[in-house]
């Protein structure tokens, strides 16, 4: 006690006071904290289930306008869903609208905790998330950890980090005429917006929009692909069981399920503010004709024909680690990804290693499903397609790159799998000597086809590169920095990675393309600002001081026969004293003066 008497009583207090904020700040309740939650899993995402394999593999049930869902990897039935007619579209758009006008009130802070909650259940939940995108797209589970929970984690992180920051008002600089203002642009919610989303990533294309959409203050009307209407409900019900978790309406997100001539009915609607769209680009041509009738903007995303360009100056090491990259890069999700790659560009010393080393591993490749495995069965490498209606076609572009002098070195057909006959499976396929003439080097083929293409300098690998219509991302790979960045600036593409495959997403840099891959951007600061009305304001910096006022020789009407003269006069005075160099504003003061 002697000791602590010959303390400063003020250097006791400061000791005191920082325990407890410690003690405060350690185990103090954070009002944003994740709240569990349950949402129950279909039972056909249960280990070990078996369903009805069908006879005819058919999304349309004659007579009727149900959706039949089944599995691409086995046949299996799944359900039949009942589709949205145009007066429940009318119903959800009213029940998001009402509940709009509550959320749009939230705060950053609110909007977050429903987000952490989010991720927490994601997180816990990871296999049956991906168990159900597996049945319903006929992916691997490994295609699902990286394309459906992996991005799907980073979105809601990125958001819960820096949404507020993206969205919070920005002052903006004025000039020398205005600098008794002082200007801001806000970002506020647009209301009740829309989703139309593709099959291939059946939960992260369905999420990601309802994650950026909720946060920016907005209500969501998301519609599924009826190809993967089956696993919709389940998806947004882990958006909306979050919502409730955390005291709010869960009608701010509602799903939509739909045959396209009611989706025409939901794309024009007077009630939707905004639009994302991905898909193809014939169906975007009737999207963005049916919102113009409301004059309701549109993202569009359309997918590509990324190339993948390999410079010659790859070390052996390097060599080794870019061609897994390729692999995963092309066979990703059987192929089936908007940003896959669909053309892979070699120089001429990289080129002949290329074929030799991905020959053997191509055709080591295993197809299969997770349905109905066990665990002494073979690993599954590739999944299915999501439908075999484009594989008449596929064939008909091999053949002909064939006959035209590609090689093809495997693959090439469907293929019939043993255990899952009526099964969606394409064989995995490396062709070879692919030219930019060939329609095989045109066209989108959403597969898993490996197309090499021969490049005889970085000047060819560039044009080869921009050879087609589409232009949605691209990759570069190599050592020599000027080859490096050069690809980056002549390649057209709206995103490039470099010595990396589409890891532009995976830190939340705007997404989407130019071209023929369409327009506007999903995803990052620019994402979630496209979902706000973005209001320009201006006030008074000093109010007491300066204010816009008419000076009298332009106060109309204008007053006196050489009123006119005066009147130009000073305007021409403004603008010189404005933006004239010193010169000029001595004019323009004389103009103001009237010498």
């Amino acid at each position: 006690m002697e000791r602590l008497e010959e303390y400063n009583p003020l250097l006791l207090y400061a000791i005191a006071a920082a325990t407890l904020y410690t003690f405060y700040f350690l185990f103090r309740s954070d009002p944003e904290a994740a709240v569990p939650y349950h949402v129950t899993p279909p039972e056909q995402a249960t280990p070990g289930w078996k369903g009805e394999v069908l006879d005819n593999l058919s999304m349309k049930i004659p007579n009727s306008s149900l959706i039949q869902c089944y599995a691409p990897a086995t046949g299996e039935s799944l359900s039949r869903i009942d589709t949205s007619t145009p007066s429940s579209i009318d119903r959800a758009i009213a029940k998001a609208a009402d509940a709009q006008t509550q959320w749009t009130k939230t705060t950053f802070a609110e909007r977050r905790k429903v987000l952490k909650t989010m991720l927490k259940f994601l997180l816990e939940n990871q296999e049956t998330i991906a168990r159900v995108a597996c049945l319903d797209s006929g992916k691997t589970m490994v295609d699902a950890s990286l394309g459906e929970i992996l991005v799907t984690a980073e979105k809601l992180r990125w958001v819960i980090a820096h949404g507020e920051e993206s969205l919070k008002s920005e002052s903006r600089p004025g000039n020398l005429l205005m600098a008794y203002k002082w200007n801001e642009v806000m970002w506020q919610p647009l209301g009740v917006v829309a989703a139309c989303v593709s099959w291939n990533y059946p939960f992260h294309n369905l999420i990601s929009p309802v994650i950026a959409s909720i946060f920016a203050g907005n209500a969501i009307i998301v519609k599924g692909s009826e190809n993967t209407a089956w696993s919709s409900s389940y998806f947004a019900s882990i958006a909306t069981a979050a919502l409730v978790a955390c005291g709010h309406s869960p009608d701010i997100v509602q799903s939509v399920v739909c045959w396209p001539d009611v989706a025409d009915y939901l794309t024009s609607h007077p009630g939707i503010a905004h639009i994302t769209f991905i898909g193809s680009r014939p169906v975007a041509h009737h999207v963005c004709a049916s919102a113009s009738k409301a004059l309701t903007p549109v993202c569009v995303e359309l997918g590509g024909k990324d190339p993948a360009i390999v410079l010659d100056d790859l070390s052996n090491s390097e060599f080794h680690r870019v061609s897994s990259i390729l692999m995963r890069g092309v066979f990703q999700s059987a192929g089936q990804n908007c940003i896959g790659i669909e053309r892979v560009i070699a120089l001429p010393n990289v080129y002949d290693r290329l074929v030799c080393h991905l020959t053997p591993r191509i055709q080591a490749l295993r197809p299969g499903s997770i349905l109905n495995s066990s665990p002494d069965d073979a690993p599954i490498d590739i999944g299915a397609c999501i439908s075999d209606a484009n594989f008449s076609k596929l064939e008909h572009l091999i053949e002909d790159a064939v006959a035209q002098g590609a090689r093809l070195l495997c693959g090439g057909k469907r293929y019939i799998h043993p255990s899952h006959p009526k099964g969606h499976y394409f064989a995995p396929t490396l062709l070879v000597d692919v030219t930019p003439t060939m329609k095989i080097a045109r066209e989108e083929l959403f597969a898993p086809v490996f197309t090499l293409m021969p490049a005889s300098s970085v000047d060819d690998a560039i044009a080869i590169a921009n050879s087609t219509p589409y232009a949605l991302g691209a990759s570069v790979y190599g050592s020599s920095n000027r080859d490096l960045e050069r690809v980056v600036r002549e390649v057209h593409a709206g995103m490039v990675a470099v010595n990396d495959f589409a890891v532009t997403y995976m830190v939340q840099l705007p997404f989407g393309g130019v071209k023929g891959s369409g327009y506007g951007r999903f995803a990052g600061q620019e994402g979630l600002r496209s979902l706000c009305n973005q209001k320009a304001v201006t006030r008074d910096r000093w109010p007491w001081l300066a204010k816009t006022s008419i000076p009298g020789p332009m106060d109309l009407p204008l007053k006196g026969a050489e009123a006119g003269k005066r009147a130009w006069g000073m305007a021409m005075g403004v603008v010189w004293v404005g933006y004239g160099d010193w010169k000029g504003k001595l004019r323009g003061i004389r103009h103001l003066l009237g010498l």
